[in-house]
């Protein structure tokens, strides 16, 4: 018996992992033949559209990962900075100069310093920076309050850009060359100091942030109900017009970023460096600007992120365990995989809104169902459904 079971041992554990798969799947099955069409249409369109938000958050993590090999811890907290800058320029009429002005200039210096080899005080370069920095100055506070779209959009752009900036060169550079795990947990550190600084700075109670109100009421859309298919599904589903809304911005930023990422020449750059630090490097390429710029770009989809989910559900420290709800998605995607950041999003996106469905507890959906999942899939492709196995030739 012992040796049938050691030659057939991999035939064995594959069947164990069908009968689990087959067990489970008639266990959700009957759970769902109790309701009605109407609910598990409504909770699989809503899981989808909470999945493209999911997308755009493991994007940013992917990115990191692809171009650094870092997993960064800190992401859902750069994602409440991005949605905290917004709420600030957003929710006044007039923004302070000053303020802006240091923002702006903060901004450009680090952006200078970072793609400038030569000395800041060279001419060009400092009439680079006090133009630049002008110009953002302007965007942030021209106007009155019918100009909050733009101050806002000008601040969380300058603010991420200089959150990831200041990352980069203050937490990860000085650590190049230390093993990996270190950065790892420089990135657990860097969550804990945004932490405080939100919570200084914001405080800790819930904020409103009516970026998707309807402009003729000034008040949120009412949410689309499916009365055509009253009858056919044995019920009324109502789909929220602030997750449709997100959903769309979701995947414009998306497909945006996947257009930067291959069309332009730096798009191209951290491809290269991505691939190969050392082979890139060889050619010409700045890698540690490079780095710089990817960890900007990061900061940048974050803030995105975080503005959309304030936006849909409302903007509070709570956004940063999103990032964690995401992890799954980066996984079950491929640590490596652009496109498994999306998919690996709304398959988690719908496992959560079914998990909580099935059980009335929201923690079953946001806390345990993805992350039964991400063990199955693991288990059967342990580089997640679009990641790619490296093999080392020596």
């Amino acid at each position: 018996m012992a040796e049938y079971i050691n030659r057939n041992k991999r035939h064995l554990t594959w069947a164990l992992y069908a009968l689990a798969g087959i067990a489970l799947a008639l266990f959700v099955g009957d759970q769902l033949a109790g309701l009605r069409a109407a609910r598990i249409v409504q909770t699989l369109i809503s899981g989808l559209l909470v999945g493209g938000v999911y997308g755009l958050v493991a994007l940013g993590i992917v990115v990191i990962n692809k171009a650094s090999g870092v997993f960064n811890f800190a992401h859902g907290w750069m994602m409440v900075v991005g949605g905290m800058i917004f709420w600030s320029f957003f929710s006044v009429n007039e923004i302070s100069i000053i303020g802006a002005g240091l923002l702006a200039a903060a901004t450009m210096f680090m952006i200078m310093t970072t793609l400038s080899s030569r000395n800041l005080r060279e001419r060009r370069n400092l009439l680079i920076t006090a133009g630049g920095a002008v110009a953002l100055t302007a965007l942030m506070t021209a106007g009155g309050g019918e100009w909050r779209w733009l101050h806002a959009l000008t601040g969380t752009f300058a603010g991420a850009i200089l959150t990831g900036l200041a990352v980069e060169r203050f937490t990860i550079r000085p650590l190049i060359g230390q093993p990996l795990f270190t950065a790892v947990l420089m990135t657990l550190a860097v969550a804990e100091v945004l932490h405080g600084v939100t919570q200084i700075a914001w405080g800790t109670v819930e904020l409103s942030l009516p970026i998707f109100v309807d402009p003729a009421t000034g008040s949120r859309f009412r949410p689309i109900r499916l009365d055509s298919l009253r009858e056919a599904l044995d019920g009324l589903a109502i789909i929220r017009v602030e997750l449709v809304i997100a959903f769309v911005l979701a995947l414009i930023a998306f497909f945006g970023f996947i257009l930067f990422f291959r069309y332009t020449s730096v798009g191209l750059a951290m491809r290269a460096t991505s691939e190969d630090q050392q082979l890139a490097q060889s050619v010409g390429l700045r890698v540690r600007v490079i780095l710089a710029i990817t960890w900007a770009v990061a900061a940048f989809l974050a803030s995105i992120a975080g503005v959309l989910q304030g936006g849909a559900v409302g903007l509070s420290l709570n956004i940063s365990f999103v990032a964690l709800r995401v992890f799954p998605a980066v996984l079950l995607g491929g640590l490596e995989s652009i496109s498994g950041a999306l998919v690996g999003g709304i398959i988690i996106g719908i496992v959560e809104q079914f998990g909580t469905l099935l059980n009335a507890s929201e923690q079953v959906g946001t806390n345990l169902a993805p992350y039964v999942v991400l063990m199955l899939v693991l288990v059967i492709r342990p580089d997640g459904l679009f990641g790619e196995k490296r093999i080392e030739r020596i």
